[in-house]
């Protein structure tokens, strides 16, 4: 049976998540709707066609009237503000994808299911949420009666957590700090302005800029057992896509490189990847995986442990989340 997806906010989790909806037409998820709010209805089809990380679409993409047609497939365009006059129950909505970034409390997301949508994903972390999932952690927490709004909390998160649990069932982990080295995103500014935060306000071409990242409390939800262990922060760097996450660990058993690499490697599937290759970062653009463990730069150090794992910050988390429609 299809299900009928809207896509909430078109930025940057909107266009490529939209690609990967259309990458597959064997699939039961049929994106019926998108709303993007305060963005122009002109711009819609060229927004998405011509894209400066994915590269230019290779169909047929153009607009007409309101809707949006990929290769003779229509898509209602909306640009509504308020969530609670969008049509879902006209259109049969099942799932809402939230992409806009500003949906992310319970009240505000629950407006989409005022409006007659059936379900709400919220494409970062949340608060006062039914459930945050995250695929290959803890999928087993998701249970469709009763969770109607879920967060499959960040990009970051989905690199974090999977390489955590294997280190704590392999390990055990008694205290983690990591660093997301993250690529700049549009949150943050072309040119120096004037910020309530001094360090958001610089350039994010030309700067490195360290910051705060939400994972590690998303983590106390979806691994308690790890709860209050993890502590990380961010560090935007010149790069428009792919990050890189380092963790730094103290465990309960013994450890080496070589006891680290092979537990990774036998966890190694469609979440986890596994290199042995000198690769940087733009060799990790569009990879599905959720995160890629670089074994070439494991280390130890009198009972320190670091793991390192390149991530796609865009099209890894949105493979993810078709995935986690496709099972829910």
């Amino acid at each position: 049976m299809n299900k009928n997806i809207a896509i909430n906010g078109f930025g940057r989790i909107g266009k490529n998540f939209l690609r990967v909806l259309l990458e597959n037409k064997n699939n039961n998820l049929q994106p019926v709707a998108i709303n993007v709010g305060p963005g122009v209805l002109e711009h819609t089809a060229y927004s998405f066609k011509y894209d400066t990380l994915l590269g230019t679409f290779s169909g047929d993409v153009h607009m007409e009237d309101d809707y949006l047609i990929v290769n003779k497939h229509k898509i209602k365009i909306l640009n509504i503000l308020d969530p609670k006059y969008l049509p879902w129950k006209d259109l049969d909505i099942d799932w809402v994808v939230d992409a806009s970034g500003q949906f992310t409390k319970r009240e505000l997301a629950q407006k989409h299911l005022d409006a007659g949508a059936k379900n709400v994903l919220i494409t970062a972390p949340a608060h006062n949420e039914d459930v945050t999932i995250i695929p290959g952690v803890n999928d087993t927490m998701y249970k469709p009666d009763k969770h109607k709004i879920v967060s499959l909390g960040s990009c970051t998160t989905n690199a974090l957590a999977p390489m955590l649990k294997v280190l704590n069932k392999n390990f055990g982990i008694k205290n983690a700090i990591f660093t997301t080295i993250h690529s700049y995103t549009n949150s943050q500014v072309l040119l120096d302005i004037e910020k309530k935060q001094y360090r958001d306000s610089r350039a994010a071409a030309l700067n490195c800029i360290p910051g705060t990242t939400g994972a590690s409390k998303v983590i106390g939800k979806v691994m308690p057992e790890l709860d209050s262990k993890i502590v990380g922060s961010a560090l935007r760097i010149p790069v428009a896509k792919v990050s890189l996450l380092d963790i730094v660990f103290t465990a309960e058993k013994e450890f080496s490189v070589e006891s680290i690499n092979q537990a990774f490697k036998q966890a190694n599937n469609h979440i986890i990847g596994y290199s042995t290759e000198p690769l940087v970062s733009s060799d990790y653009n569009c990879d599905s995986h959720s995160v890629v463990l670089d074994s070439l730069i494991t280390q130890t150090q009198d009972g320190l442990g670091k793991v390192s794992g390149w991530y796609d910050n865009e099209w890894a988390y949105c493979k993810r989340l078709k995935d986690f429609l496709l099972g829910a």
